[in-house]
């Protein structure tokens, strides 16, 4: 197939930290920088060996709009290792792990810190098109009569009604419906309840506990903000989540008839996550000790109304090519954007309709167990920063693969705009050699 292996060296990502109303400790290149320098200390290699720093974000900040470069200064790569920008929306760190692949493949590069990082909880208030028209016409404005004239013109609904830029970002602009609306439609489409989200959304939750304390997210590197405080670990868990409680929770998306709710959504979160991604002769200059490799990776584009199907039809492709069936993957990572979109991706592998129909199978391509879907919880526990998650899932992916002693898995993401992405994952044998990798 052409599709050469490229080895996940090491990775580490931040707690994720929930939004609360008010912005975070954290600047978006302030979780980068702190994941990559925890990440960069234990390498063989100094931050100046990298090639390239490539960082997804969907939200960074006007005066870092380029941050993956400035997240590379500040890391001590040097003035010399190009750093870039990548955005693809929810798989924005994906993308930078693809475009990392992309380039080793190309000979461009053999050593790429990927990853990606939001600071939702800074995402800014905007002002309304009527504001800045009042502001355009105050600036124009040049004797005293004039500027007065402008004041009297000024209305405190406009002044006091700003835009909501988080919001906006989460509306798809070609079809207008917000992201938890394309997941009322798949509810209703495969005929998802209420309580199978909310059930869904409990069970994340308590894997995220059962995760942490069988230590295995061992991925995350504390945080620690300027008055020395530590954040340790995902802020946005709860043990105590349960149906009762969540059953409380009336819909947001669509109040009278809806289903989904803030409690079986993905949170508001702040987040970063980096992998360091090898070609094969990086992994033997530097005596590097992989954890595992990409093999393969797709992307799909589908109906934005029904976004939240993105997984499976960016992994289905994947399966097919390498022969596998949804039982010959040891474990996968779908991130958890909506309990009902994950819900509805598993319901549209196990349609002969729909996998006919949209897919071009001869029927339906089977069940995907439980037992080996997001075995640690995901999103709807954990949060979604949004340009962090698709690398977040592609490393934990790996973690899971390895405490499990298994081989294969995919980590796949719905993204906004109606695409889908998804990676083919390796892990690999205890001392294998580099040289003859392990097929």
């Amino acid at each position: 197939m052409g599709f050469q292996p490229i080895y996940i060296v090491d990775g580490a990502r931040t707690p994720f930290l929930k939004a609360r109303n008010a912005p975070g400790s954290f600047a978006a290149s302030d979780l980068a920088v702190q994941a990559g320098r925890a990440l960069l200390v234990r390498q063989p290699f100094a931050p100046t060996d990298l090639d390239e720093v490539i960082l997804g974000c969907a939200s960074p900040s006007p005066d870092e709009v380029n941050i993956g470069r400035v997240v590379a200064l500040r890391l001590g790569c040097g003035n010399k290792v190009p750093g870039w920008t990548v955005m693809r929306n929810c798989a924005s760190g994906m993308q930078a792990l693809d475009s990392a692949v992309a380039n080793i493949h190309a000979g461009r590069a053999e050593l790429v810190l990927a990853g990606g990082v939001d600071a939702l909880s800074r995402a800014p208030l905007l002002y309304s098109d009527a504001m800045v028209l009042w502001f355009a016409g105050m600036m124009q404005a040049r004797t005293l009569g004039q500027k007065l004239g402008m004041f009297a013109k000024l209305r405190p609904s406009v002044l006091l009604s700003p835009v909501i830029g988080l919001m906006k970002g989460l509306t798809d602009p070609v079809i207008g419906l917000l992201m938890g609306q394309t997941a009322e439609n798949l509810a209703w489409k495969f005929g998802i309840s209420r309580r199978q989200m909310d059930e869904f959304s409990v069970r994340s939750h308590q894997r995220c506990v059962a995760g942490r304390e069988a230590s295995r997210y061992s991925e995350i590197v504390p945080l620690v903000d300027g008055k020395g405080n530590v954040y340790g670990d995902d802020d946005g868990v709860r043990p105590d989540s349960s149906l009762e409680g969540l059953a409380k929770l009336k819909p947001f998306f669509d109040r009278k008839y809806g289903r989904v709710t803030p409690g079986n959504s993905s949170q508001i979160t702040d987040g970063a996550a980096w992998l360091i991604l090898a070609s094969e002769a990086a992994v033997k200059k530097w005596n590097l000790h992989p954890l595992g490799k990409i093999t393969d990776s797709q992307w799909a584009g589908l109906d934005p109304a029904q976004m939240g199907l993105g997984p499976v039809h960016a992994a289905t492709p994947i399966l097919q090519r390498h022969g596998l069936g949804l039982d010959d993957v040891d474990a996968w990572e779908i991130n958890e954007a909506f309990a009902a979109q994950v819900l509805a991706c598993v319901a549209a592998w196990a349609s002969d309709e729909y996998c006919r129909g949209q897919l071009g199978l001869p029927g339906a391509l089977g069940a995907l167990q439980q037992e080996r879907l997001n075995v640690d919880g995901g999103a709807v526990a954990l949060g979604h920063p949004v340009g962090a998650s698709g690398a977040r899932i592609v490393l934990h992916l790996l973690h899971v693969l390895r405490n499990a002693q298994a081989k294969r898995g995919v980590a796949a993401i719905c993204i906004g705009g109606g695409q889908g992405g998804a990676m083919l994952v390796e892990t690999m044998a205890v001392n294998t050699d580099i040289g003859t990798p392990q097929s």
